[in-house]
């Protein structure tokens, strides 16, 4: 096996690009609320193993917001990490979209399955749902899928496997490079996502050779955009 290459993007990188105004949501979505919340929680749940178990490839590793009982190692099955949903908001906006994370069907992703605490369903789901799915427009953006861990083969619930109900984009490698090295929105900037994912992942001992080879091409992205502007990846004027 290939020695994985190290992680090439910066805080440094990420400083680089400029923030930007932008809506948080899509102004057209209708949000849901806590009744919409436990509502979609309890058909999601019923007849599911106790603790609910959660399928985390991104975010939810370096940031759950919720209360996790246990966290173990867990590969899904027939599915692999893609920077597939197009956002012209939050992590992107009109005048400089973004890509937020996705699965896509085919080959494996490893990733960590989160048991959500005993007695702490109701709150946990809530804000699980509430963040992954926000409005009723991304209800069917919630699954089970199938994972492999120490223990054997299980279900867990997971969120945007081949995603439903929101635009996303198919692009190459370096297409996706290059729009995650300018996206920024309210929530902040595509490159600090990418960042805190390779991170995330890396202090878990999960490589991704698609996430590793992303990340080293957005900071070749910013790195370029830097030196057409006459600015060094230190941030100080070069010479």
């Amino acid at each position: 096996m290939a020695k994985p290459c190290p992680i090439v993007l910066s805080d440094t990188h990420v400083a680089q690009i400029p923030s930007v105004e932008g809506p948080l949501h899509d102004p057209r979505w209708r949000m849901l609320e806590d009744a919409d919340l436990d509502s979609l929680a309890e058909d999601l749940t019923r007849g599911r193993p106790r603790p609910v178990p959660i399928f985390a490839y991104g975010s939810l590793i370096w940031n759950p917001g919720f209360a996790v009982q246990a966290r173990r190692r867990a590969t899904a099955v027939g599915w692999h990490r893609s920077f597939s949903i197009s956002l012209d908001h939050f992590r992107g906006s009109p005048e400089r979209p973004g890509l937020m994370l996705a699965l896509a069907s085919g080959g494996q992703c490893e990733g960590l399955v989160l048991d959500i605490a005993e007695g702490t369903e109701t709150e946990s789901l809530r804000a699980i749902l509430k963040r992954e799915l926000v409005a009723h427009e991304l209800t069917a953006n919630a699954c089970w899928i199938a994972v492999d861990t120490d223990s054997g083969r299980e279900e867990a619930l997971t969120f945007y496997a081949d995603p439903v109900g929101t635009q996303t984009a198919r692009l190459t490698i370096r297409e996706q490079a290059h729009r995650l090295a300018r996206a920024a929105g309210a929530a902040g900037s595509g490159a600090e996502y990418l960042l805190r994912t390779v991170r995330g992942l890396a202090e878990h001992g999960i490589h991704d050779d698609y996430i590793w080879a992303l990340q080293h091409q957005v900071a070749e992205e910013i790195e370029a955009t830097l030196a057409e502007t006459g600015i060094a990846a230190t941030g100080s004027a070069s010479a």
